[in-house]
């Protein structure tokens, strides 16, 4: 993969610049930014694991940054912090097993998931508006580390619609829209650290491109976490719902298509 790092001409420079500055900008409130970052790294011409790999470089610095600004505006709790390093192991032992199940069966079972996620979400209009969560119950918590865990797997296994099942888990579990983002993106670094550690033992990352994308996914994680936190739930809702529509359309098309 040497020979990419000398395709680096100004336009794929800015190339690089504008996806990952957009994919980061509603990556870092609803998650699937990989809709944006990944198709454009694989339209330069790489291979689909250092695709997958070189993303993780990028993305793994736009979801800090995002946390970071959650973390200041008091939008991430501390459970969600205890619960980061189950996503990082999670994500870890599913880079390492991704060929175990079919591609197409997971395409088929996350279709399914996330329609139930969205017509759910749809229909409770008022759902994450408030939080009324204090603190979580053994049940609750015992919940919470089987998402983490889980999570992390399937981010690192496959990965699309992480940042929604996440959202999802959170508000299921009583928190506001913003703050169920916040956790959410919290979990969503480390399961993308753990995947990148791998993908970096394997050797299948482009590091010119990826430092590129992941400076440019500083400034969109910025800006899109920062105006979720302004705008709050009339924001987040419908860009969530937005997004999970764009993911179940993504995979209903990969499955037609093969």
């Amino acid at each position: 993969m040497e020979n990419f790092v000398g395709s680096l001409d100004h336009m794929t420079i800015l190339f690089l610049i504008v996806a990952g500055f957009i994919s980061a900008f509603i990556d870092s409130t609803v998650g699937g930014g990989g809709l944006i970052s990944t198709p454009a790294l694989l339209s330069l011409g790489l291979p689909v694991p250092y695709a997958l790999g070189t993303n993780k470089v990028a993305a793994s610095v736009g979801a800090f940054t995002s946390v970071i600004s959650f973390w200041r505006a008091g939008k991430i709790k501390k459970a969600a912090l205890a619960l980061m390093p189950l996503s990082f192991l999670g994500s870890a032992l599913g880079a390492y097993v991704v060929y175990l199940l079919p591609e197409k069966l997971m395409k088929n079972i996350i279709v399914v998931l996330l329609v139930a996620v969205a017509i759910y979400t749809y229909r409770r209009k008022d759902w994450g508006d408030t939080g009324t969560v204090q603190k979580l119950g053994l049940q609750a918590l015992i919940g919470a580390f089987i998402m983490a865990f889980g999570m992390g797997f399937y981010d690192g296994f496959f990965g699309p619609g992480t940042g929604s099942f996440l959202i999802f888990g959170f508000l299921y579990l009583d928190y506001d829209f913003v703050t169920a983002a916040g956790n959410a993106k919290a979990l969503n670094f480390a399961s993308g650290v753990g995947a990148l550690v791998a993908f970096a033992m394997s050797g299948t990352i482009v590091w010119s491109y990826g430092i590129i994308m992941a400076l440019a996914m500083i400034a969109g994680a910025i800006c899109g976490s920062r105006l979720a936190i302004k705008k709050g739930a009339s924001y987040v809702r419908p860009l969530y719902l937005l997004v999970t529509t764009l993911l179940i359309g993504k995979q209903v098309y990969e499955i037609l298509l093969k």
